[in-house]
Order: C-alpha cells, then structure tokens, then sequence
C-alpha cells in the first residue's frame, strides 16, 4: 500500500456518456487491492445533465482538479461544436501545471485538446470523431487504428471499451501487472489490449477470420513456454504465413512474434511480482531459455531490467 492513496478525478461535462464515466468510477474504486480515491466532480457542485437520458449529481467541482493526481475526461454529446467552459479548460491546465496526469476517454479528446497540451503529440478518439478532431485541432497528430495513446501527461483513449484498456494500463504502471490483471478479472475484461491495437472501425467486407485468430492468440497464451514460430500459429489458424501476418497487425498492432515476446515478457512481470522464482527460472517458464535473454528483452520493451522490476512492483498487491 503506497503512503497514501493515488487520487483520481473523474470530470464530467454537459453531455456525459455514462459508460464513459462510470468505467474509471468503478475502475479506481478503493479497495485492499486498489489503493485509490475517487472524486466525481462537474464545472460546479450539483446537478450536470449527461448524454444517453441520464444526470449526474455530483459533489464536487473544480476543487478536486486540484487534489487529483490524475484527471479523467469522459466522453460528452457533440463534442466538436463548442469548446468547454473556459474555467474548466483553465482548472485543467492548472493541474497539468502542477504535475497531475489528464486522461481523455473518447470524446473528452476535444476537452483535453481545447488546453492545447495536445499540440504536436498524438492522440485518439472515437474513430467517428477522429476526423473532427484533426480538423479542429490540427497541431494534434490523430492516430484513428489505436485503442489508446500515452504521451506521458496526456492519454487519450478511443470509444468506451477502450477506455478501460486505459484504465488497466494506468493501473500496470501505478501498480505492476498482477493488480492490472486482478482488476480485470473483477471487471471480467480483457487483460491486455496493445494500446496499438485497431479500433473497431466499420469495414465494407466482412471479417469471417476474427474469432479464428482470436482463438489462436488464446491457444499460444497457454504455451508460451513452448516454441511459438509464425509457421505453427499459421497453421493452427488455418491460413498461409502470409495471410496470418498481414491480419495479425491489423487486428493487434503488432506482428505475430512482436505479440508473442509482450506477451512473454507479460508473464515474466507477473511472475516477478508474484514468484521468488530466479530470473533464471522465469526465463524458462516464458520460452526464453535464459535469464540473459530475459534481461535484453526485458530491457528493450520496458526500460528496467528484471531485478528493478521486481523492487518496484513486489508486494503491491494486496
């Protein structure tokens, strides 16, 4: 348990899509294993009318922007027709200032981009929104095929699904991947979804191979310690090489064997976090054979090495 809890605002403006709301309410609800607060909060104490035939009756206002550590922006009714308050753009700022982290779910990307912070950084939105996005704010580099985008103080995450991938990818880095994945079984969600992962934009022809594929990256999450080569996973999904690599990176952002080595490397977390097992061991475990390997790729993909992984992250899960 940190010394005190990670404090999390959940702004919502005129507009709000409920969904888009209550996902990191209930995300960041405080428990053993979830050490945060949560705040609603609204431009003013009391009633907000939200999206969809629902209201909000919040408690507080503005004031909790500067109590948070970070700021969450759900998506709201017609976004691209009018900026937000300029009080509330000013709140924002002031709390990106003083080194709290703002995250947009949805269309809240227009509200985070109405500061600017967003300028020259990339960033998403609801795939029907991204177009307007772009024109209305062209300094921002709209990224429509991910589900999220983390440029550090700003994140940005497409329609309400993914803004629980957000959600679970704040939580790995608050926490470690075990309370990541303890989260996720509660909310009974997909683990882990690369941010760079396609959103579910409408397609003209039909995709009859998703649920295939989807089955063959659920067949190798179970033989990770395995040998995993592009040729086998081809084949257990019945299709060429070729076929299978081209349809692996549209609908997972990454080739077949980038995936398989994250979700290797995955494993490896979760094992340090939650193991006494040697680096030497966990290698093992997760198909790369020694812990030297382990170490070089776990520096590549994570920027730490094995031993200052398991420092930082062992014991947080209650």
């Amino acid at each position: 348990m940190p010394d005190r809890l990670h404090r999390v605002a959940v702004l919502v403006l005129e507009g709000a899509k409920p969904l888009d709301v209550g996902i990191p309410a209930q995300v960041f609800t405080t428990r053993a294993s979830m050490p945060y607060e949560v705040r609603v909060c609204g431009a003013a104490p009391g009633l907000v009318t939200g999206g969809d035939g629902l209201s909000y009756h919040v408690a507080h206002g503005l004031g909790a922007l500067e109590w948070a550590d970070i700021v969450f922006l759900p998506g709201y009714r017609h976004p691209d027709r009018e900026d937000p308050p300029s009080a509330v753009v000013e709140a924002l700022l002031a709390a990106h200032a003083r080194g709290a982290r703002l995250a947009a779910i949805s269309t809240g990307a227009f509200a985070l981009a109405a500061t600017g912070l967003l300028d020259g950084k990339r960033a998403t939105t609801h795939w029907h929104y991204t177009r307007a996005l772009a024109q209305r704010y062209p300094l921002i580099r709209v990224d429509e095929n991910v589900l999220f985008v983390d440029e550090g103080e700003v994140l940005t995450s497409a329609g309400a699904a993914s803004g629980i991938d957000l959600c679970l990818h704040v939580l790995r880095g608050d926490l470690g991947i075990a309370a990541a994945n303890h989260a996720a079984r509660r909310l009974v969600a997909a683990p882990y979804r690369s941010g760079g992962q396609a959103q579910y934009v409408p397609r003209s022809v039909p995709e009859p191979l998703g649920e295939r594929f989807a089955a063959v990256r659920e067949w190798a999450l179970h033989r990770l310690g395995e040998p995993l080569s592009l040729d086998l996973l081809a084949q257990r999904a019945a299709v060429s090489p070729r076929t299978f690599s081209r349809r692996f990176v549209e609908d997972t952002g990454y080739t077949p064997m980038q995936w398989v080595m994250r979700a290797r490397i995955d494993v490896a977390r979760e094992l340090l976090e939650r193991s006494e097992r040697s680096v030497e061991q966990i290698a093992a475990d997760v198909g790369l054979g020694t812990g030297a390997n382990l170490r070089l790729h776990f520096q590549r993909i994570l920027g730490t090495t094995p031993s200052e992984y398991r420092r930082t992250f062992a014991g947080t899960e209650d």
